[in-house]
């Protein structure tokens, strides 16, 4: 149905739905082509999804849905959709799909919300196997990042929400070195200094051994920014997975090759540093364009 839903799309993907708190999944960047990022993006996650937690169960309704719209739906939209709300309210199953496209807020920015699955454990996956097969599987995808959990993006909302959210990586006992990076877009009332150094404040009260580390570091915390919503993830191998980039993952690379995917080194923070500041250009270059 992934194929099918990619192809019958009219307006960006996710229209009339928004990424909004309280929602997990999957932020991907790409190449001024979000609807062909969307179709990509289905299939890469439908065949590693199909892999990690074996094939999707649809009840008969979500298959009718799945398939062609029906003329009759099209004729009388508006009883139609009240008639799919009040089944999906009388029902007790779960209707929502693992993967399922959501309007980010931003140009060149896709969310694909999930359901029933763990997001990080998924895209490190994906990253591990196109890292060690050299494979290349996508075209305008660029950056695949997890979502673990999403706020609203005001500094009281986010520091009272990682307090709870870090916990799982950081809370004594457990501990690890860290750095965080920090996107923003359509966002202008958030400042990167204070936010990372609030979440770094955090990140140090829950256990005092917790150390940043720009160069090696176990973890890269992930805050991306997107209009009134914070999106966030710990990951790790950020600096080896080539910041989570599709593209960049799979060249070959003779330190590459002698690495195992826990090991990190210097020259490859430097890639990424590289690639940071490119990335920061475009987003200078995408801004203007649309003043």
């Amino acid at each position: 149905h992934f194929a099918a839903g990619a192809g019958r799309a009219k307006r960006p993907r996710g229209a009339g739905r928004q990424l909004e708190a309280g929602m997990r999944g999957i932020l991907i960047t790409c190449n001024m082509n979000e609807r062909k990022c969307v179709g990509e993006a289905y299939s890469l996650l439908g065949e590693y999804g199909d892999l990690l937690y074996g094939p999707e169960q649809f009840s008969d309704h979500e298959e009718r849905l799945s398939g062609s719209d029906r003329e009759e739906d099209e004729d009388d939209v508006e009883a139609a959709l009240k008639k799919e709300v009040g089944q999906i309210r009388a029902s007790t199953e779960q209707k929502l799909r693992r993967f399922q496209s959501v309007e980010s807020g931003a140009n060149n920015v896709v969310f694909i919300r999930t359901q029933g699955i763990e997001p990080e454990n998924l895209v490190h996956h994906i990253l591990k196997d196109m890292h060690t097969t050299k494979k290349k599987k996508t075209r305008v995808i660029l950056r695949m990042l997890p979502i673990s959990g999403t706020c609203k993006a005001f500094m009281e909302d986010m520091k009272k929400y990682t307090e709870t959210f870090f916990e799982p990586w950081f809370k004594a006992p457990n501990k690890g070195t860290f750095q965080i990076v920090y996107k923003a877009r359509n966002n202008s009332h958030m400042s990167r200094e204070e936010v990372i150094k609030e979440l770094a404040g955090i990140v140090g009260s829950l256990n005092p051994e917790n150390k940043v580390d720009l160069n090696n570091p176990q973890y890269t915390v992930v805050v991306e920014i997107i209009k009134t919503v914070c999106c966030l993830s710990v990951v790790r191998d950020y600096v080896l997975f080539r910041k989570y980039n599709l593209q960049e993952v799979v060249k070959s690379n003779k330190e590459d090759a002698q690495q195992n995917p826990s090991s990190l080194t210097e020259q490859n923070s430097e890639v990424v540093k590289a690639e940071t500041e490119d990335e920061e250009k475009s987003s200078k270059e995408v801004k203007e364009e649309n003043k």
